[in-house]
């Protein structure tokens, strides 16, 4: 049976050396091509080795695991990454997945569930740690939130209507007897509110959805 090729990436030369000689047992059956200290040495070696697995960690000076997991994806990279962390938190989880992570195991994990889930990621097979599954299915479950309010309130679509009229923020100032300072702040406000960048555009929406057919 042929061996596993294996690529390491961690900035700790302890923690490298000690995947490399747990890999490195006779029999074991996997073989390490090589080791890098960050992402960005990490894609160059993988591009360049083509190991069956690339063992990631996620936070290290000079390039990211994230980044590389994105940057092999995008090269159409062979190699299956398994992230091998200390971090369990979303903000580390979900954007490895989504950047195309095979797996997510944490460093504390048992020898032989390390040496399965390397053979399942060179299978192409989907491996995560049960605290790292739990998480991924929170997510999952947890209620989309609530979209946020696009409705102008009436102050806010008299700002509009004025503007659609070509009247100047001093102009809409004097005439609703408010500073030009909260004129601007309105204006934000429906910017933000339209999805929109500008004054032409304000008005376009206001149109295209309606609100300035009621003036």
């Amino acid at each position: 049976m042929t061996d596993i090729t294996l690529l390491i990436v961690d900035d700790h030369p302890v923690v490298r050396d000690g995947l490399r000689g747990m890999f490195a047992a006779e029999g074991s059956g996997f073989r390490v091509l090589g080791e890098a200290p960050d992402g960005v040495r990490g894609v160059e070696l993988a591009l360049e080795l083509d190991p069956d697995v690339v063992l990631m960690d996620l936070r290290m000076p000079g390039g990211d695991g994230v980044d590389a997991i994105a940057a092999l994806a995008r090269h159409g990279a062979r190699s299956r990454v398994l992230v091998l962390t200390t971090y369990d938190t979303d903000t580390d989880t979900l954007p490895a997945i989504e950047a195309g992570a095979t797996g997510y195991l944490l460093k504390d994990a048992p020898r032989e569930e390390l040496f399965a889930a390397v053979r399942a990621a060179a299978e192409g097979r989907t491996v995560l740690s049960p605290a790292v599954a739990s998480r991924l299915v929170t997510a999952v479950r947890a209620p989309a939130a609530p979209p946020a309010d696009t409705t102008l309130s009436a102050r806010e679509a008299e700002i509009l209507a004025l503007v659609a009229r070509g009247t100047a923020n001093r102009a809409i100032a004097a005439e609703l007897f408010i500073s030009e300072a909260t004129v601007k702040t309105h204006l934000t406000h429906i910017y933000g509110k339209l999805g929109v960048k500008d004054r032409a555009a304000a008005v376009a929406a206001g149109y295209d959805r309606g609100i300035l057919g009621r003036f």
